[in-house]
């Protein structure tokens, strides 16, 4: 990816009398250099989607540069607003999830009810699609699927139902939606079927606890699954198993990692969980790799951990992902991405939720490598392969 730069000329009229100057506000990116060289591989970037504090309208757009002309990697801030100078200055409030898919990028700004669609090479604006209180994002052949709390960011024993919203991925229509479970949050697509989980996070004490579950072909819901309350996370794996997350109540009931596989009726069914608070995961191979922050209102401390867990035996391999000294000065970590070849990751700290976050980057054996400062709240990511 070219590192694009765009200058407006200033229109100067001088009259024998009086002068006339026109300025137009334009945002560059800024550019930090990590100091590493560049080296030969499929991988050539990755897009950092930044959150930006709710109610700040300070959602970014950041750019990690792995093939960079100059040999050197390097991390561009705020690339959105300079690559779409027509466009207002940030992207929105709240950058919920990005993916990419085929030749674009896709963006869910959660409290600015829109998901913004980009060229991925330009990172130009093709188009946006309106979804209220959009979340998440799946796909599957030529659609796109975004699940939406429906409602406003209110907590209330009305909160409404949650929908999941089905877009044509060339020309940005949604064709259809469908009723699922309360406050639906991630979802994920396996064998013809899209599984959505309900967390119920506005109806709090009564959350959700169902996983919905859709047929494709028909876009129906043919089923809900029990898991746990106030579901979250929802990733598949190889073995075709489901990995959802349950932030549990903050209070007495226990955050977990559930798994689920067919049974004898090729139904999904719950097989078993592991007792950890998780923020955030990467399915890559055998390995899950997990950061998670939660709250013990006993010490009244956030308590941070990490680790692997195998996803064909269901094992814990791990609970500390790197022995560097940087892991442990990590503030608040939120987001982690693997690359699925060498599995070297990739951790973002939020830090204190309303300044720069950071991205540091590990090697396959936890060796710490570098470290770039971010937008403000540095959360989701996703890799740019090289064309074939």
């Amino acid at each position: 990816m070219k590192h694009i730069r765009f200058f407006l000329p200033l229109l100067a009229l001088v009259l024998v009398f009086s002068s006339c100057r026109h300025d137009e506000y334009i945002v560059y990116s800024d550019e930090q250099d990590t100091g590493k060289q560049t080296t030969e591989g499929d991988l050539v970037g990755m897009y950092v989607l930044c959150e930006g504090n709710m109610g700040s309208n300070k959602a970014t757009l950041d750019y990690l540069d792995l093939a960079a002309d100059n040999g050197t990697i390097r991390y561009l801030r705020n690339i959105y607003a300079e690559r779409n100078p027509s466009l207002v200055k940030e992207l929105g409030d709240v950058g919920n999830d990005i993916k990419i898919h085929g030749s674009r990028l896709w963006m869910v700004i959660n409290c600015s009810n829109k998901v913004e669609v980009a060229d991925v090479e330009s990172c130009r604006q093709i188009g946006k699609i309106d979804i209220s209180n959009c979340r998440y994002l799946a796909f599957d052949g030529g659609y796109a699927y975004v699940s939406s709390y429906v409602g406003p960011v209110v907590v209330s024993k009305d909160a409404p139902l949650g929908r999941v919203y089905k877009v044509d991925t060339l020309t940005l229509a949604k064709v259809d939606s469908i009723t699922v479970g309360y406050q639906p949050d991630e979802l994920t697509v396996l064998d013809g079927k899209l599984y959505v989980a309900n967390s119920g996070g506005y109806r709090v004490p009564h959350y959700d606890n169902t996983i919905s579950v859709i047929d494709l072909a028909t876009f129906r819901e043919v089923e809900k699954i029990e898991v746990a309350i106030n579901l979250f996370r929802l990733r598949s794996d190889k073995y075709d198993q489901l990995w959802v997350t349950s932030r549990g109540d903050y209070y007495g009931k226990q955050a977990g990692l559930y798994w689920l596989a067919p049974d004898g009726n090729g139904k999904m069914k719950p097989q078993g969980h592991i007792d950890t608070h998780i923020t955030d995961l990467c399915i890559v191979g055998d390995s899950l790799y997990y950061i998670g922050v939660g709250f013990n209102y006993t010490t009244m401390k956030n308590e941070v951990s990490y680790g692997i867990v195998n996803v064909r035996t269901h094992q814990t391999v791990t609970t500390q992902l790197s022995d560097a000294k940087e892991i442990a000065d990590i503030e608040m970590p939120y987001g982690i991405i693997v690359n699925p070849k060498e599995k070297d990751f990739y951790i973002m700290d939020a830090k204190n939720y309303v300044s720069s976050g950071e991205l540091l980057h590990f090697l396959p054996d936890g060796t710490f490598d570098w470290r770039v400062w971010t937008g403000d709240i540095p959360a989701h990511a996703a890799f740019v392969w090289k064309k074939r």
